[in-house]
């Protein structure tokens, strides 16, 4: 696993450097905006940036818009190359939990100190689901296999220390499993995860809700329990609470720039995003992927990412996550 995370590493940046990503410089005189989604293709951080593209074209139809994919390391690839565009104010990046977990779990030298918080946007909660041809119709089923075996129940999710290993490891520790006999199988994007799933690859995923309703709702998948107090309009699934796990816990996704901004250009990318989260476009993605509005920007924003930095140490320390 190792190997093929540190080869997808090299190749996104590899092809990071033949994209040109630097070439937009911080003045901004062409009006253009990139995005960065730091994950492959198919996840919750691509459909963020690609629904905040589609969003902000309505908002400011001159305004060119881009998104751009750098998979690996739980978003901490494309973190890296974003430390390396200091004071380039056309440049975003989605990020948000999974990336607060993954620079603890890889030890990353860049943290998100070297970045310019701009704005939380949504939370999300999490999804326990099966292939549709699973022997567990509820999470008690799993949960027994889960505590005779650990090892036989491989669990595929997202990149290693991201939200849906915490989740995994907390409904493991709640069960009465080891966190650290968790089978958990990394991906570096919701669309492989799900291919695992649907090809029966693997026993159980964890997913954001919004990654895995429709395939839930077309059959294709079973779901066992999602993470929110209470149940989810739309789903027929149990909370993990009443499933007998007590497990609560929100994905959140938001927006950071590179550092070293002047306060013009920090207030231009602010004014922009909020421009873009009032627009009815983003409105109705927020209702139809299930996601919660969760909007700060600024200062709010800033204190609330210390306060999950500390939080998710706390967290991975305890589950036994850190690598």
């Amino acid at each position: 696993m190792r190997l093929r995370v540190f080869a997808a590493a090299l190749a996104a940046l590899s092809v990071a450097a033949l994209s040109g990503c630097g070439e937009t410089g911080a003045s901004g005189g062409d009006g253009s905006l990139r995005i960065m989604a730091p994950a492959a293709a198919g996840g919750g951080w691509d459909q963020t940036a690609r629904t905040a593209e589609q969003a902000l074209k309505t908002a400011d139809p001159k305004r060119k818009v881009e998104v751009y994919n750098v998979p690996g390391a739980g978003g901490t690839i494309g973190l890296a190359q974003l430390a390396g565009e200091k004071g380039n104010g056309n440049l975003l990046m989605t990020m948000g939990l999974v990336m607060v977990g993954a620079i603890e779990q890889n030890k990353s030298k860049v943290t998100l100190a070297e970045t310019t918080p701009i704005a939380k946007l949504t939370e999300e909660y999490e999804i326990v689901v099966v292939p549709a041809d699973s022997p567990f119709k509820t999470l008690a089923d799993m949960v027994a296999a889960w505590k005779a075996d650990p090892a036989k129940i491989s669990v595929a999710g997202g990149s290693a220390g991201g939200t849906d290993h915490i989740v995994a490891g907390l409904m493991a520790k709640a069960a009465g499993v080891d966190p650290k006999q968790v089978n958990y199988i990394a991906h570096s994007g919701g669309g492989e995860a799900l291919n695992a799933l649907l090809g029966s690859k693997v026993s159980a995923g964890i997913s954001g809700v919004g990654e895995f309703a429709e395939h839930v709702k077309s059959g294709k998948l079973r779901a066992l329990a999602v993470s929110s107090g209470s149940r989810v309009a739309g789903l027929d699934a149990p909370t993990l609470k009443e499933g007998g796990l007590d497990v609560e816990l929100a994905n959140w996704r938001g927006f950071v720039a590179p550092g070293g901004l002047d306060d013009a250009a920090k207030k231009s990318l602010t004014d922009l995003v909020t421009k873009m989260h009032d627009s009815q476009p983003w409105k109705d993605a927020v209702a139809k992927n299930g996601w919660i509005d969760s909007f700060q920007t600024g200062q709010q924003f800033a204190d609330y990412l210390k306060s999950e930095e500390t939080k998710v140490k706390g967290i991975i320390a305890e589950m036994g996550l850190v690598s």
